[in-house]
């Protein structure tokens, strides 16, 4: 199985590839591909339990979707995010809130996002044994605070960056960072950097599964379909109820005597 220490050795050997997972059967799949490493996100919250943004979302709900996630992996590292207020609280919360992620669902290390305002409980975890990936640029649960959805541009990442990589995290992402930004931030840093919207030179990339295989309505730049996911289902579902309804299912042969 693939370590924290795995992912680390990556940095400009060769690329590091992953995606998300919430459930036991898609993490199965994916697991079976060969990616490097699976990540339970609290995107979950807008791609399964169909709220707004990830703010909602419980560490109970992480819980939940990790615990499943984990009986379906095999070789890949297993990340799981740290959900909007179960850290960025008092530190000895945080680290608590972050053991729990690890000891009920199995993840090998928690992701949590912020910069410098979070080193020190990024530290504090470290201590306790709990692995950390960071997360810069557009960070989801502070959503209100920069004021939607937008790329980050502020040269002040590439500090934000350092910070972290003192602090011990082992990788970390990028999310909608400007190209030439997020290769100066990968130089700067000994820890791999895993891109999302952040442009080919990242020592890795991830996606959302659900975006990957066209299953959600939004379509994002920086996201490639490699899937029509929607119509391929809606597709499958309008020839059972044809099958139906005309009589041609069940058919003998799928039946009992």
């Amino acid at each position: 199985m693939k370590t924290t220490e795995t992912i680390r050795s990556m940095k400009g050997k060769e690329k590091i590839v992953g995606l998300t997972a919430y459930d036991y059967q898609m993490a199965q799949i994916l697991d079976r591909a060969g990616l490097d490493f699976l990540f339970v996100g609290d995107s979950l919250g807008m791609v399964c339990l169909g709220y707004e943004n990830t703010l909602p979302v419980t560490l109970e709900e992480m819980i939940h979707h990790g615990k499943a996630t984990r009986r379906g992996v095999k070789e890949a590292l297993l990340i799981i995010d740290m959900p909007f207020l179960s850290y960025k609280v008092r530190i000895e919360d945080s680290v608590y809130n972050a053991g729990r992620l690890i000891k009920e669902t199995g993840a090998s290390a928690v992701k949590l996002e912020g910069g410098k305002e979070v080193a020190a409980t990024i530290k504090a975890m470290i201590l306790a044994d709990i692995p950390v990936m960071g997360h810069i640029g557009l960070t989801p649960q502070a959503i209100h605070k920069i004021g939607g959805y937008k790329v980050q541009r502020q040269e002040s990442l590439i500090d934000e960056a350092k910070a972290l990589e003192d602090a011990g995290i082992f990788s970390l992402i990028l999310e909608c960072v400007p190209r030439d930004l997020a290769e100066k931030i990968t130089e700067a840093v000994s820890v791999p950097t895993i891109g999302i919207g952040a442009g080919s030179k990242c020592d890795g990339q991830v996606l959302v599964i659900n975006d990957l295989l066209g299953l959600t309505e939004r379509k994002l730049k920086f996201c490639r379909r490699y899937l029509d996911g929607q119509k391929e289902i809606a597709s499958a579902i309008q020839r059972f109820i044809e099958d139906v309804r005309k009589g041609g299912f069940p058919s003998e042969d799928e039946g009992f005597d």
